[in-house]
């Protein structure tokens, strides 16, 4: 079963992640999307999935009772999750510095890469919609919480890709 104050955090995740598409999509009626609207955003999606590794590692080291067991963290195996989500946090953070300094390749705009972006995101965030109806519908003692962490966060870099794509996109 998953904590009370897991779900809540969870819920957190969700309402903030939906948050920051709100945005986007206010920007992209604005017009062109600039570095310096899009930072922001950015870094709040990176420091949700970083928060996300952090509470796993505290779970491999510790075992909190208000976090769920390992079980439920992830599908792939710890030792090959960690590093590859400290990349994932490496690139978000680059990309992050550069649409902060408004400088570098991820700032140079690029319209094929971002409807390739756009399209990636809405595949990836689908797919999360139906690994968690499956889920759901295969373990309906778990109903609602039980093992969504990843497919949260999965959401999480879903917008992230989502945001990144509107911005070369141009709107």
């Amino acid at each position: 079963m998953t904590p009370r104050p897991t779900k809540v955090a969870l819920v957190a995740v969700l309402v903030t992640a939906a948050s920051a598409l709100a945005v986007v999509f206010q920007l992209q009626l604005a017009g062109t999307i600039e570095t310096d609207e899009l930072a922001p955003v950015l870094w709040l999606l990176t420091a949700l999935f970083a928060g996300r590794v952090a509470g796993q590692v505290l779970v491999a080291l510790r075992t909190p009772t208000w976090l769920p067991p390992m079980e439920q963290w992830n599908l792939v195996p710890y030792l090959v999750l960690l590093p590859v989500q400290l990349v994932i946090l490496g690139v978000l953070t680059w990309i992050d510095v550069s649409f902060s300094l408004a400088t570098g390749p991820p700032v140079n705009r690029t319209e094929t890469l971002g409807w390739a972006l756009i399209a990636f995101s809405a595949v990836y965030a689908g797919a999360m919609v139906v690994r968690y109806s499956v889920r759901m519908s295969r373990r309906p003692e778990a109903r609602w919480f039980g093992g969504t962490i990843p497919m949260v966060f999965h959401l999480v870099l879903a917008t992230y890709v989502y945001a990144l794509g509107s911005f070369h996109v141009g709107s």
